[in-house]
């Protein structure tokens, strides 16, 4: 897959992708990734790409010629995605659909934003992060490829992983991860992932996700329950956590 990323600063974003996961898909050719600075399609002689926006206001805004020609560079686009706080809330559903693509191409929003004909010319979506206002969307960008990445075959070591990890088709959030030692000063691991009996030791990892996913993101839970996938397993450990949970409080 490859991910052309349009940005103004380039730098911020060279040391991310040359670690960890990324960094290694990189090495197998597994994704591509083009860094273009958009102040190179400037033709201004000073590399200028923003200018006081029309009608007045705070700040800065990007121009559309340097942006146009950056992408009119491309000999193919892609899927063209704008990162931005109105945009439409990122979630694994949608990084799902765009590792679809075979190309993507994320403008990186910058200042007070960016002229609004690129945005209904060139962009095919606007996509937010978060309920948040960030210096610049260069951050957004690295979370879009890192999440995307990962849903290519390849880019992480073990497929199992990608299907246990929080927010995946059960819909509920990770179980709790232990390591040695068992004991660690008093605070020791539960009994049942020591005992061998995998069976076992997978029920109480669905039961931790549900529990988790109840204490800490119940819209999730009545999402499931809205779109009539509480499974009849989930309502039997439901019922199980709601005794614990009561047990507990008295």
């Amino acid at each position: 897959m490859v991910f052309n990323i349009l940005t103004l600063f380039p730098n911020l974003l060279s040391c991310f992708f040359k670690e960890s996961i990324i960094g290694r898909a990189i090495e197998k050719s597994l994704i591509n990734i083009n860094l273009i600075d958009i102040r190179d399609y400037s033709k201004d002689k000073h590399k200028k790409v923003d200018d006081y926006p029309f009608g007045g206001g705070q700040g800065m805004v990007i121009g559309p010629d340097a942006v146009f020609n950056a992408v009119g560079s491309l000999e193919n686009p892609g899927y063209v995605v704008y990162t931005t706080p109105r945009g439409n809330l990122l979630n694994q559903e949608k990084v799902k659909d765009l590792s679809e693509y075979t190309v993507l191409t994320i403008l990186c929003g910058h200042y007070e934003g960016i002229d609004q004909r690129v945005i209904d010319n060139i962009v095919d979506e606007e996509i937010s992060i978060g309920d948040y206002v960030i210096t610049g969307g260069e951050l957004a960008a690295a979370i879009l490829v890192d999440a995307v990445s990962r849903q290519i075959d390849g880019v992480l070591g073990n497929k199992q992983s990608r299907k246990e990890e929080s927010f995946d088709n059960s819909g509920l959030l990770e179980y709790d991860q232990y390591t040695r030692p068992a004991d660690y000063k008093g605070h020791k691991v539960p009994d049942i992932l020591l005992s061998g009996n995998h069976r076992e030791i997978e029920k109480w990892r669905l039961k931790n996700r549900l529990k988790n996913t109840i204490l800490k993101r119940i819209d999730l839970v009545l999402r499931l329950i809205d779109e009539d996938k509480f499974s009849d397993e989930y309502k039997k450990l439901l019922e199980e956590i709601r005794k614990e949970l009561e047990d507990e409080r008295y």
